[in-house]
């Protein structure tokens, strides 16, 4: 999950940091509404992350053959 995460970063927190100062500057410059935006998308980017490595997985699997996990 790190490795994605690292790769994605830079790009990540640009558009973060860009969204994060249109909101401050369209919705009235509150700090508050543009903080929150700035934490919402800071841990969407971390739950990204973790999807990302699991549908990578998910897809390896497939390729290589090997069975699925198994859902209890």
């Amino acid at each position: 999950m790190w490795e994605h995460y690292r790769n994605t970063f830079a790009g990540m927190q640009i558009m973060i940091g860009v969204v994060t100062a249109s909101i401050y500057l369209f919705f009235g410059q509150s700090i508050f509404v543009a903080s929150v935006f700035f934490l919402v998308m800071q841990l969407s980017a971390v739950i990204g992350a973790v999807w990302a490595v699991r549908l990578r997985a998910y897809v390896q699997r497939r390729r290589s053959g090997l069975p699925l996990e198994p859902r209890f």
